[in-house]
């Protein structure tokens, strides 16, 4: 009766521990499978030069990618109009680009471009950006990150260009893994943006992540057999 009531008292805390142990597992597994990009809204001061003077406005900047091939189409978002027009612009009137500086593992600049105005502008009133797109291709591996750059109006003629002020954080931060060619960044159309969020893992994080996964797969399967013997040994000795 004694090594009974002992048997059976040390099942549960083995059982315990395995539980905690799967639980352990599947704990690592999902911090090593978190997405490998940080986005964020960034308020950027622009300060902007018009054929009839100087101008600035704050717009909160957000920077999305899609993953495409071995690139990154990328989309930047103004959450409020910057600069103004003494005359209204027509439809069609105003021709936004802009431009990304890249950071970390890489340098230079994406460049990015959006559709002319498709309502006409008042005069006096914030010119809307609409959303630009433009390609990213890693040329090698790391976190890279995305801040808004120089944006460029040209209107009627002329040309406004604004440039941050107040030295913006990045909108956006990814974890590449470049194909080691020349690469490069390109300018082009994007098919709308997309969460970071929904990145694949790339870079060094997917080594990690086999290596998790591969290390819960064998912990899982060494606490089954483990409780299969002890539940074996416990009906020998009964």
């Amino acid at each position: 009766m004694a090594r009974f009531c002992e048997q059976h008292g040390r099942r549960p805390r083995r059982a315990a521990g395995l539980a905690a142990a799967v639980a352990m597992a599947a704990g690592s597994a999902v911090m090593l499978t978190a997405p490998a990009a940080h986005a964020e809204v960034v308020d950027v001061d622009y300060q902007c030069k018009t054929p009839i003077g100087n101008k600035g406005a704050v717009s909160p900047i957000d920077i999305k990618s899609t993953p495409s091939g071995g690139a990154y189409k990328l989309v930047m978002s103004f959450q409020k109009g910057v600069s103004s027009s003494p005359v209204e612009l027509g439809k069609g009137a105003m021709k936004p680009s802009a431009l990304i500086k890249l950071g970390g593992a890489e340098s230079g600049t994406v460049p990015v471009s959006g559709p002319a105005n498709d309502e006409a502008i008042p005069a006096n009133t914030p010119i809307k950006i609409s959303d630009l797109s433009g390609t990213y291709t890693p040329k090698g591996s790391g976190k890279v990150t995305f801040t808004a750059s120089t944006l460029t109006i040209k209107a009627l003629g002329t040309t406004t260009t604004c440039t941050p002020n107040n030295n913006p954080k990045p909108s956006l931060t990814l974890d590449v893994k470049g194909s080691g060619g020349s690469g490069g960044s390109t300018g082009g159309a994007a098919a709308g943006g997309s969460s970071g969020s929904q990145l694949p893992q790339t870079g060094p994080a997917d080594s990690a992540i086999a290596l998790g996964t591969l290390g819960g797969t064998v912990l899982l399967a060494g606490a089954a057999g483990a409780l299969w013997l002890t539940r074996r040994a416990g009906r020998q000795r009964a």
